[in-house]
């Protein structure tokens, strides 16, 4: 496939603003980190019911969509640490369960709503539950960690607590390093992909390359090496997580290519120029973060 500069322009510019907010989101504050990720929970949440809507045929009510929304945001809530509390109301204790029993008694609206229940197009619904929320609730949750996984037999070049000229709290670092970690492989893949890639990697997306995804793996990790180098971090534990991330995330990435191919359609969204909607642009993500997750909740703790 020949390498189109137009649309290499056009995918840049959007990643670049698009780095801007999620790096705002994930280095600001722990609000601002849950307020980002539940922004993209609803919105791969909408995505993922259109592209059911289409695969079924089938047209899913309001309430029955809002309810498993909910029912997926109370996951998310629960892995919340103690340090997002308000005085003492914490989001975890205090907020998950209400907005679980919202989420059920909106779901039974809508089914009773709903003139004839599909019980598969329900069924495949509620694994979203999975898919999406159980995922994201696990980012928090290494965002809660992550920390102390760093940190625990490597000691950083600005202790925690002490002088940090460039400002940030290091203990967003291994959010940081998942993300960046896809962007890369991502990145790479297409621009290799793109200049040498001559093998279809699999059916479900033609356009994607043995040689892409093999060079943007390669890449992916060589550059987590040389960060974890210059940073002062452990070798080992960038380079793994970042390989764990990018094989999981090409799963994840024909997995959403897979719906979108039984669906018809060639985005699940539009609201970012060149790169899709939110699935197209966190279907990596969710199947990396629980990979990680196990790994280091498995082997680094």
């Amino acid at each position: 496939m020949a390498f189109n500069w137009k649309t290499f322009r056009t995918r840049t510019l959007t990643a670049l603003i698009f780095a801007a907010v999620m790096l705002t989101g994930l280095l600001w504050n722990q609000w601002s980190f849950l307020i980002l990720f539940s922004i993209i929970h609803f919105g791969c949440w909408w995505e993922y019911f259109n592209l059911l809507e289409k695969i079924h045929k089938n047209i899913y009510h309001r309430y029955t969509r809002v309810g498993f929304m909910l029912l997926g945001y109370a996951i998310m809530l629960w892995f919340c640490g103690h340090e997002f509390r308000i005085n003492n109301y914490h989001l975890k204790e205090d907020l998950s369960f209400p907005v679980s029993i919202a989420g059920m008694v909106m779901l039974v609206m809508g089914i009773f709503q709903t003139k004839q229940i599909k019980l598969k197009a329900f069924g495949i619904a509620a694994l979203g539950l999975l898919y999406i929320s159980l995922s994201w609730g696990l980012m928090v949750d290494l965002n809660n960690h992550s920390i102390k996984i760093l940190y625990a037999n490597h000691l950083p070049p600005f202790p925690y607590g002490g002088f940090n000229p460039t400002g940030i709290e290091y203990k967003w670092h291994l959010s940081l390093l998942i993300i960046a970690a896809i962007w890369i492989n991502d990145t790479m893949a297409y621009i290799i992909g793109s200049l040498i890639g001559k093998t279809p990697l699999s059916k479900v997306s033609p356009k994607k390359t043995w040689e892409g995804t093999i060079g943007g793996i390669i890449l992916a990790v060589g550059i987590s090496i040389l960060i974890a180098v210059a940073s002062d971090f452990s070798i080992f534990l960038f380079a793994a997580t970042t390989l764990i991330c990018v094989v999981a995330g090409t799963f994840g990435d024909l997995l959403e290519s897979k719906l979108k191919r039984m669906a018809g359609v060639k985005d699940s969204g539009t609201f970012m120029p060149g790169h899709g909607g939110f699935l197209d642009r966190f279907d990596s993500l969710l199947l990396a973060i629980p990979a990680v997750w196990l790994y280091v909740f498995l082997f680094m703790k």
